[in-house]
């Protein structure tokens, strides 16, 4: 079992660019307002309202950058405990309910449930590009059955390794629509940590961490 590890790193105290500009522009502030007192007509002074006004508005701006900066600081705390959460599947069975297995070393492995007795099933396989790749016959007793594919096309290639999703659809003899349930399990063997959110790989299947409907360990 192998995991890409998270790249972290520390949190320091360096000043964001919005800090480093309000800071800029408030000593430019400062600057003016004391020259424009030192130059003010004593007879006639300025006033003060409209400087206090502008000591609040830096004030408020100040808190906002530094209310962002917490955030940021919170949503990278939280990617970092997602990757430690997603850690903690590596080893465990992970049953999702989307359709999609993984093809490894010739083989995929599918659950389906007919709510009821079907006349005709067609199962279905596509490629991640949506392509039918092997299209065949299915149970038609109501319940669950099991589907393994060898990856081989309907035209008898050999498909490479990789996710496929199972497409099941089955029919009452009257023509009615009977309602199936497609799903597949397999060991977590690591966690790609490369992307925005980890994900969690079986073979060569990535599988997001709100696809797991259900984990056993082995």
């Amino acid at each position: 079992m192998t995991t890409v590890a998270p790249t972290t790193s520390p949190v320091t105290a360096t000043p964001t660019s919005a800090q480093q500009q309000l800071s800029s522009n408030f000593d430019t502030f400062l600057q003016l307002l004391t020259t424009q007192l030192q130059n003010q007509d004593p007879l006639s002074p300025m006033d003060s309202n409209q400087f206090t006004q502008q000591l609040v508005e830096f004030s408020q701006v100040e808190q906002q950058i530094n209310t962002n900066d917490n955030l940021k600081t919170l949503i990278a705390q939280g990617a970092n405990q997602t990757g430690a959460y997603a850690v903690s599947y590596l080893g465990k069975a992970v049953t999702v309910t989307n359709g999609n297995a993984a093809l490894v070393n010739g083989q995929a492995t599918w659950t389906y449930n007919l709510d009821a007795t079907s006349a005709q099933t067609i199962l279905t396989v596509t490629d991640a590009n949506g392509q039918t790749v092997f299209s065949g016959p299915g149970e038609t007793a109501a319940g669950t059955h099991r589907f393994t594919w060898d990856g081989a096309g309907s035209n008898g290639t050999t498909l490479p390794d990789g996710a496929y999703k199972l497409t099941v659809s089955a029919a009452a003899g009257d023509g009615s629509t009977v309602q199936s349930e497609v799903a597949s399990s397999g060991v977590v063997t690591q966690v790609d940590m490369t992307g925005s959110a980890p994900q969690l790989m079986i073979g060569p299947m990535e599988i997001p961490l709100s696809d797991v409907a259900g984990v056993a360990t082995l």
